[in-house]
């Protein structure tokens, strides 16, 4: 579970995996990223009161990671055979959600991750069927998942702990729920269960208020990252053919929100088209990055 400004909605999602009904241990990792509000002191005054406060790990950071190094430092420290994800805005509703999802998992080893349907908790405090997500034929596997995008809620995830090492990629990407589910379908297939077990709050996340020329740079840089560690080239065209789609929505995008100072043959398109001549060279621009990173950490 990471959290950050979740003070209004902490204790909830702390509850909602406290009150799960297991023949397993659980435990409960929480990552605050130096959250500016009372996030912190909300947390601690109910782990302390709490019976089951012996399985929460609580860590809150001194200074702000950003988004994805508290995603890895949260991962890295489960230890179990299974992991599930609970952002700090977002809460179980099932009391027997893990032990449903684990007993599938047990019985269906060719099965790496398994999902459920969510309802969608709205502003106005209205909970409606999910209105996000769409969920495709053949949704079991790599290949659809890499051609549709994400159609998995975020706290109906529970998946086996088979990656261990994170790669450089993953690091960059600023998307990572659908880079680990695709890391994750290289080792089995997904499942979902016909059951709503969770509840996740639109127009809350960090996504919520994001423009959408910066929501198309994400995805940009999303599919950057995905083609530098991808191996399968069947995957890597599917990617490198939605990053190509992607750019003409960001020139799109540029045309009507800056129509007057427009210039079609400006520098900035210049070198995106030279990047995009061949997907096998992203690891050219990941190096790129990479080397941008240590040099500012040096200053």
């Amino acid at each position: 579970m990471i959290t950050y400004g979740h003070e209004n909605y902490i204790l909830q999602a702390i509850e909602g995996v406290l009150m799960q009904k297991c023949d397993f241990e659980i435990e409960l990792i929480i990552a605050n990223d130096c959250s500016p509000d009372k996030t912190d002191i909300i947390i601690k005054e109910f782990i302390d009161n709490h019976p089951k406060k012996s399985c929460v790990k609580y860590f809150n950071h001194e200074n702000n990671l950003g988004m994805m190094p508290n995603f890895i430092f949260a991962i890295k420290h489960c230890s179990g055979q299974y992991t599930a994800l609970c952002e700090g805005d977002d809460y179980w509703t099932d009391p027997l959600k893990l032990q449903k999802q684990i007993n599938f998992l047990e019985t269906n080893l060719d099965y790496v991750l398994c999902f459920h349907e969510v309802n969608i908790l709205k502003p106005n405090g209205e909970i409606t069927e999910d209105f996000i997500t769409k969920l495709p034929e053949n949704y079991e596997t790599l290949e659809t998942l890499a051609k549709l995008g994400n159609y998995i809620h975020t706290p109906s995830v529970v998946f086996r702990n088979v990656i261990h090492e994170f790669p450089f990629e993953f690091q960059c990407t600023p998307i990572g729920d659908y880079f680990l589910y695709l890391m994750l379908a290289e080792h089995g297939k997904l499942k979902i269960l016909d059951e709503k077990m969770a509840i996740y709050r639109y127009g809350v996340g960090v996504f919520s208020s994001t423009s959408q020329l910066q929501i198309v740079k994400n995805n940009h840089t999303l599919f950057t990252c995905l083609l530098s560690y991808l191996k399968d080239e069947q995957i890597k065209k599917i990617i490198f053919g939605r990053q190509k789609d992607d750019l003409n929505r960001i020139e799109t995008l540029i045309k009507s929100e800056y129509d007057h100072v427009f210039v079609s043959r400006n520098l900035f398109f210049k070198t995106i088209n030279s990047l995009m001549k061949d997907y096998k060279k992203p690891k050219k621009i990941i190096k790129k990055v990479k080397a941008k990173i240590f040099r500012n950490a040096e200053k």
